[in-house]
């Protein structure tokens, strides 16, 4: 299966993107022992731009058509709830540089 991204669509794409941060002394302030904070982001970003392609392409569409029975419209808002959560992952947990969203109070998931 192909990639759905438009903008990181390989492994070598990531590559490149995370060379490219790992130029940013703001982003390599983070790596520690054998976490390199330019990969987490640059592999974060390739797979946020897949779950968002998902949910504006596939999933929201299918929401506000008004052709879903009851049913399918709770399995469709829990397949959203996945591309959120995995979303999540990715903004909160993978990497560091954006630790600042999270408030100081948020509880261990």
């Amino acid at each position: 299966m192909s990639s759905p991204n438009k903008f990181i669509t390989t492994p070598k794409g990531v590559a490149h993107l995370a060379e490219r941060l790992s130029r940013c002394s703001e982003v390599t302030r983070y790596d520690a022992e054998k976490h390199k904070e330019a990969w987490a982001l640059a592999d974060s970003f390739a797979d946020l731009e897949s779950s968002f392609r998902v949910l504006l392409d596939e999933e929201f569409p299918k929401l506000t058509q008004g052709i879903l029975t009851p049913s399918d419209m709770y399995d469709l808002l829990l397949d959203i709830g996945e591309e959120f959560r995995h979303s999540l992952y990715h903004i909160l947990d993978q990497q560091k540089f954006y630790k600042y969203l999270v408030p100081e109070t948020r509880s261990a998931t």
